[in-house]
């Protein structure tokens, strides 16, 4: 079984986007002031600014301190005591607390935030007895910091787009069933990938694509020039609805696969290369005739794969007819 947003962090490895690392820097960030705020509470017996006789310390102001971790540095304000010294759990050595951490930020960055995993992970820091309106604080403080990340407006120019859905096998309800990620990446005109969407739901179909694609759009995606993604059916239908004015582009990667899928096995590596220089050709005119050089190639042997690639033609070559040095980019 696939967790979700372990799916979706080696996605973005995978396709060299590290641009979901500020938003998860910026929870941890948060996830670890909350902590700290809730562990000082416990050592001098109330919170801040509360008048109660379990009170046995004052606070001091704060320390800064630069915490290192694998989603970069993080600035921590570190409450200070009046008698004796606070010195948070989750800097400890041998405490995997930035491991947990982290995996309560990207449950909450795909799913929303869970009361459960948030108490788990006070409990994990040794922090027990904690009433629930504080741990309704945490959760309500980190939801808000993912929400307004999700929600964010998008005010760059993203002319091209990709479009991508992974099926993953995930627990719901007490059983084990099968959903759909999709994924919205921005290319900006500086060539930059930018997470700009996801969504989790039952099946890849035009209703849901649709859907996606219309929050995009209210969230102020505009003026897409290129769209790359597989050929979905429903997928295709939802673009012509919501971006009008854009070409599309059969996504490569998947495109190889539906091709060396016609192709026997003795003889996929050597039709790999073949169908790999057709993309490495200087221009569209060029890499046409490299195409159909292919097909005819292909053709007394392999009709179907002939087929395919003279059907695709159009689609898989439309990243050609935008600027040369953006092509690294969008094919």
């Amino acid at each position: 079984m696939t967790e979700p947003t372990i799916a979706l962090k080696e996605y973005l490895n995978k396709i060299g986007m590290n641009k979901d690392a500020d938003f998860l820097r910026q929870g941890v960030e948060l996830l670890s002031q909350l902590l700290m705020e809730v562990e000082v509470d416990q050592q001098v017996g109330a919170k801040k600014h509360e008048r109660t006789a379990k009170r046995s310390n004052y606070r001091n102001g704060y320390r800064e301190r630069t915490w290192e971790t694998r989603v970069g540095e993080i600035e921590l304000a570190i409450p200070k005591i009046r008698k004796g010294s606070y010195f948070p759990s989750l800097l400890e050595p041998r405490r995997p607390a930035e491991k947990a951490l982290l995996a309560v930020v990207q449950e909450a960055y795909l799913k929303g935030v869970s009361t459960r995993k948030v108490d788990g992970l006070l409990k994990a820091m040794g922090l027990t007895g904690i009433d629930k309106s504080k741990v309704s604080r945490i959760c309500k403080e980190l939801d808000q910091a993912v929400e307004q990340f999700r929600q964010r407006p998008l005010q760059e120019s993203y002319p091209y787009v990709w479009l991508d859905a992974l099926y993953l096998k995930v627990r719901q309800n007490h059983r084990i069933v099968s959903l759909a990620l999709v994924i919205a990446i921005g290319v900006d005109e500086e060539g930059e990938r930018h997470l700009l969407g996801f969504d989790l739901g039952g099946s890849e179909d035009k209703a849901f694509w649709l859907a996606f694609l219309r929050s995009l759009v209210t969230r102020g995606l505009k003026r897409v020039q290129l769209v790359v993604s597989d050929s979905h059916e429903g997928l295709k239908k939802a673009l012509r609805q919501v971006f009008t004015g854009a070409c599309w582009q059969r996504c490569r990667v998947h495109f190889m696969r539906n091709l060396l899928a016609r192709i026997p096995h003795r003889d996929k590596k050597t039709v790999a290369a073949a169908a790999r220089l057709i993309f490495e050709q200087p221009s569209r005119q060029s890499a046409e005739v490299q195409l159909h050089l292919l097909a005819g190639k292909l053709d007394p042997t392999y009709p179907k794969a002939a087929a395919l690639l003279l059907e695709a033609e159009v689609d898989i070559l439309a990243y050609k007819s935008f600027p040369k040095e953006h092509w690294r980019r969008i094919h």
